[in-house]
């Protein structure tokens, strides 16, 4: 694994980057803005740049915030989202009833799909969770009763994003992820499309050809990520060359005195059975 100091170093090595967000190109609050700065200046010289993110919503809302929180519109030119990818997994199951988990923001990924909603788990066909109802103040373990009984009724859990934990600001927040972890340890059936899950590289690829007039090949596709079980196993999987981004969810743990310490990266990628070709401590 190679790190780097600046994208620069590899840049026209690929037509086009898979980025992730959260974590990469801001923290939910704010933009890192030197990442920013390098996909805006890697568009600028004819790369393409399709943001991949688990975030448990149709892309739709997704500019809007990037607005408020200075995601430059230069820095991308595509958003797919793991709602996005989700929904047809979704649709699928209606009318329902539905058992939600979930914040009352993520909303729009329910808008539209003919799907009725029950809060009672004894009513319910399925279980649909976009992360935890009180995100920030709750932990997946309160969530154990409703998923035993669940699982006693063998329901089938849909879940919008695959993170297990996100950064938010200087906090790691629960997501979505962490009820199917538990879930599958009870041995319930957990469908997810987000990451690393193909769904939503089959939607970033469609989304790619579509910019560049044409199939773009793996070796000139690089995945940009700082989640190891999720953008960088992903990227695995796709067959894509991969960057990792070692400060983002990991922050400091990653880090010797301040800098980036390229062994305890490799183990983070190791202990996930996950590789990459490319490291550094954030996307500049």
């Amino acid at each position: 694994m190679r790190a780097l100091s600046s994208f620069d170093q590899i840049a026209a090595e690929y037509d086009a980057v898979f980025c992730d967000v959260w974590g990469v190109v801001h923290n939910g609050r704010s933009a890192y803005a030197p990442a920013c700065a390098a996909l805006a200046q890697y568009r600028a010289r004819g790369g393409i740049v399709v943001l991949v993110t688990n975030v448990p919503k149709p892309r739709g809302p997704i500019p809007g915030q990037f607005e408020r929180i200075g995601v430059p519109r230069a820095a991308w030119d595509a958003i797919v989202t793991s709602g996005d990818a989700i929904r047809a997994e979704l649709a699928l199951r209606a009318p329902g009833p539905m058992y939600k988990i979930g914040p009352q923001g993520d909303a729009p990924l329910w808008d539209g799909l003919g799907i009725t909603q029950t809060a009672d788990i004894a009513d319910a066909a399925f279980l649909g969770v976009s992360g935890l109802d009180m995100e920030g103040r709750e932990a997946p373990g309160d969530y154990a009763s409703v998923l035993k009984a669940a699982r006693a009724r063998n329901l089938t859990l849909l879940c919008a994003n695959p993170d297990i934990v996100v950064r938010v600001g200087d906090r790691l927040i629960w997501c979505a992820g962490a009820l199917a972890r538990d879930y599958e340890a009870l041995g319930g059936a957990v469908v997810m499309a987000g990451k690393p899950h193909p769904p939503i590289y089959d939607l970033a690829r469609h989304e790619l050809a579509a910019l560049a007039g044409r199939d773009i090949e793996n070796a000139r596709i690089l995945a940009i990520g700082d989640g190891v079980p999720t953008d960088v196993r992903g990227a695995n999987v796709q067959g894509l060359d991969a960057l990792f981004i070692a400060g983002g969810m990991h922050g400091e743990a990653l880090m010797t005195e301040g800098a980036l310490d390229p062994a305890k990266a490799a183990d983070a990628l190791a202990s996930e059975g996950a590789t990459a070709r490319y490291v550094m401590a954030e996307l500049a």
